[in-house]
C-alpha cells in the first residue's frame, strides 16, 4: 500500500519538482509560472481519477474511491480553470488563437479539446440527478469523454517545449495513458457477461 502511494507521489511530484528548476521560469512572470504549474498538477490529476475508479489505491473503499473521484474532478476543473485564465491574462490574444482552433501551435487543439471534455463531464455530473441519468448511460457519456481527456491532455503535454523536463513529462504521459487502458481493460472484462455452467457444458 504504501509503495502504491510513493509510486504515485513520486510519478506526479518528480515532474513538478523538475519544473520548479527550469531556467525558463527566469524569464517568466508569476502569474504564468501559476498557470504552468496548474497545467501540471491537471495531468497528475488525470492520473489519479482512473485509480481511483479502479480502486488501485488502498486503502480507499470502492464507495470512498467514487466519492474521492467526485473531489478529485472538481478540483481538476479548477486546476484547468486557473490554467487557462492564468494564459488568458498573460496574453489574450494566443487564448483567443487557442480558443479558436486557428493558433499556429500543434499543442493548442488538443488541450482545447480535452478542456472542453472537462468541462463537459464537470455539467453531466452536476446534473445527473436532475436529468435522471442512470449508471448505465452516465458511463456511455462519460467513459468517451475521458477518453478524450486523457489522449487530449497526453498529446497537449508532450507537444509543449517548455519548463517541464522532457524524461519526467514523458515517463508522467505514459503512466497516465497505461492506468486509463488498465481500467478500461478492467471494466471491459467485469461488465463481459459469463456464460452459464449449463451453457459451458453443453458446448464442451
Amino acid at each position: 500500500m504504501t509503495l502504491i502511494w510513493a509510486a504515485l507521489a513520486a510519478a506526479v511530484g518528480v515532474p513538478i519538482a523538475a519544473a520548479a528548476m527550469s531556467p525558463l521560469l527566469a524569464w517568466r512572470g508569476p502569474v504564468y509560472i501559476l498557470a504552468g504549474f496548474a497545467g501540471i498538477v491537471a495531468l497528475g490529476l488525470v492520473l489519479v481519477q482512473p485509480l481511483l475508479i479502479g480502486g488501485y489505491l488502498p486503502p480507499l473503499s470502492a464507495y470512498r474511491g467514487r466519492r474521492a473521484h467526485h473531489w478529485i474532478g472538481g478540483a481538476l476543473l479548477v486546476a484547468v480553470v486557473v490554467h487557462v485564465v492564468g494564459l488568458w491574462f498573460t496574453s489574450p490574444p494566443d487564448m483567443i488563437d487557442a480558443l479558436t482552433f486557428s493558433s499556429p501551435t500543434p499543442f493548442s487543439p488538443f488541450g482545447v479539446i480535452a478542456m472542453w471534455a472537462i468541462f463537459a463531464v464537470a455539467l453531466l455530473a452536476a446534473l445527473r440527478r436532475r436529468l435522471g441519468l442512470r449508471l448505465r448511460t452516465w458511463r456511455i457519456a462519460h467513459i468517451p469523454l475521458a477518453i478524450v481527456i486523457v489522449i487530449g491532455s497526453v498529446v497537449h503535454c508532450l507537444l509543449i517545449e517548455g519548463t517541464m523536463e522532457t524524461v519526467s513529462k514523458a515517463a508522467l504521459c505514459a503512466i497516465v495513458l497505461a492506468a486509463a487502458l488498465k481500467v478500461m481493460a478492467d471494466l471491459w472484462v467485469r461488465r463481459k457477461p459469463r456464460p452459464l455452467a449449463g451453457e459451458s457444458s453443453s458446448r464442451q
